[in-house]
């Protein structure tokens, strides 16, 4: 046996791991929508946020940038993505699709504790809400359709669901002069949660692409066509 080769292999897991571990850090606090469309990230910055090596930045920045969360450009360095009207309107719409999939899904396929925690879910938002704890609310909201996603057992639609940059899209275009959580949010996250516990999936469906639809149309994205001009 090559004793070289076994000292190697527990530094190469390591190194993999911290890599994920960075990868998953990095990938969450942009989809947090904490960082601005079209912030330039600096390798230096990031290695001593995350407390790792500028090779091991450097491989999460390129499969981030191949995955689309941000992009590289020669002499404008790696920034934030931001999207156009219309890619933000087709990445929008593809959420409207795939995520009441996800709902019916869950209404079939749920489990009395997977309902259980959605219900604990809107109590806690329910009550963040009359605080007045915007934070929360969006904390609340955010853990509330991955809780679907869980409750839906369908590993494809999930897998497409996640590559969204959704988040990214209702971070560039949300309306900062709106009120927060949106009028009516709150209920239609009810009217979702009613209809996976009446096992309806027809209901959750439409109660999801309702709030969805809701949620884009509260979004400073005007896709209306331009009159040409005569």
């Amino acid at each position: 046996m090559d004793h070289d080769d076994d000292a190697a292999a527990p530094e190469a897991r390591t190194s993999g791991t911290r890599q994920s571990q960075t990868y998953d850090g990095l990938r969450s606090l942009l989809l947090s929508g904490s960082i601005a469309p079209g912030t330039r990230l600096t390798e230096a910055d990031l290695t001593r946020m995350f407390d790792v090596s500028r090779s091991t930045m450097r491989s999460v920045l390129v499969r981030l940038t191949q995955e689309g969360y941000v992009t590289s450009e020669v002499n404008r360095g790696v920034r934030t993505r931001s999207f156009s009207v219309e890619e933000a309107a087709n990445i929008l719409e593809a959420r409207e699709t795939l995520e009441s999939a996800l709902a019916g899904k869950a209404a079939e396929r749920a489990t009395p504790e997977e309902i259980e925690d959605m219900r604990h879910t809107l109590q806690d938002m329910e009550e963040v809400k009359a605080r007045g704890d915007q934070d929360a609310y969006s904390g609340g909201n955010r853990r509330f359709h991955q809780q679907i996603k869980s409750a839906s057992h369908q590993t494809t639609l999930a897998r497409a669901y996640d590559t969204l940059l959704y988040p990214l899209v209702m971070r560039q275009y949300r309306n900062l002069s709106a009120q927060h959580p949106r009028s009516g949010s709150l209920e239609e996250h009810q009217a979702i949660f009613l209809a996976i516990v009446t096992r309806n999936p027809d209901a959750a469906v439409a109660a999801m692409r309702h709030h969805v639809g809701s949620a884009r149309r509260a979004l400073l994205l005007d896709t209306s066509p331009v009159a040409p001009v005569v």
